[in-house]
């Protein structure tokens, strides 16, 4: 397996045809895995919003007295959620399309002052739409940084994904002793994303876009790596 970064990309801007200006750097082959970070797509989905276009309700008036965050940025994370695990010390909430992390995953950097740069709306769609502009027999994967309960510091996760199935079932594989596997499931685009932060990098270094090549991974499968909420035991017990 070989990992390639992407670089060259222009600060991406609404309307910037993403697919176009990765093709032009790079050399495409079916089987390619693109790895893009979801800030610019969502910048190029023109997902900026001005902090001032925000009118607080009395829920994000407490929240923001309970977290210490501007009442109008608590807005905009309620408004982008479809359920709150969590108002305080921060906001942990499900997003609309099922990922669940803090701030409904709002970004406050390199946007400028009192402005924000919201998830992509539909990472799945936006990841099916870009593939499909590749013109290869390739997988994509919108990645995120996110926080894991019962350790410090931030991964990489899949939020959006198209041509990859995102789980490895290995149930009644056998081990080497001979015993069949009863419930493991790889996240396999989670390995993938994390991974590809790796190689982007953060902060002000960061390159948005990675390619693996040569990796096996499963196309077909369980379609989501979203616990349903019906199985989830930690949801319950933090909305208590």
């Amino acid at each position: 397996m070989q990992g390639y970064l992407i670089a060259g990309l222009p600060i991406i801007k609404q309307g910037d045809d993403i697919a176009s200006l990765v093709k032009s750097l790079f050399n495409f082959q079916d089987g390619d895995v693109l790895c893009l970070a979801s800030t610019i797509v969502a910048k190029s989905e023109g997902r900026f919003r001005e902090l001032e276009d925000y009118h607080p309700s009395s829920r994000a008036a407490a929240i923001a007295r309970n977290t210490g965050k501007d009442p109008r940025f608590v807005q905009a994370v309620l408004d982008e959620s479809a359920d709150i695990l969590l108002d305080r010390p921060f906001m942990l909430v499900q997003t609309r399309f099922g990922h669940v992390g803090v701030n409904a995953g709002i970004d406050q950097s390199n946007v400028g002052a009192d402005r924000i740069l919201l998830l992509p709306e539909d990472p799945a769609g936006s990841a099916e739409r870009l593939r499909a502009r590749l013109g290869k027999d390739c997988a994509v994967i919108i990645t995120d940084t996110c926080g894991r309960p019962f350790r410090s510091g931030v991964a990489g996760v899949a939020i959006g994904w198209a041509g990859i199935a995102p789980l490895r079932d290995w149930r009644g594989v056998r081990d080497l002793h001979g015993k069949a596997l009863e419930i493991t499931l790889e996240a396999v685009v989670d390995e993938i994303a994390a991974m590809a932060n790796m190689l982007m990098g953060e902060a002000g270094d960061g390159t948005p876009a990675v390619v693996f090549r040569g990796l096996q991974y499963p196309r077909s499968g369980e379609s989501s790596v979203f616990m349903p909420e019906e199985r989830d035991v930690i949801r319950p017990r933090l909305k208590r």
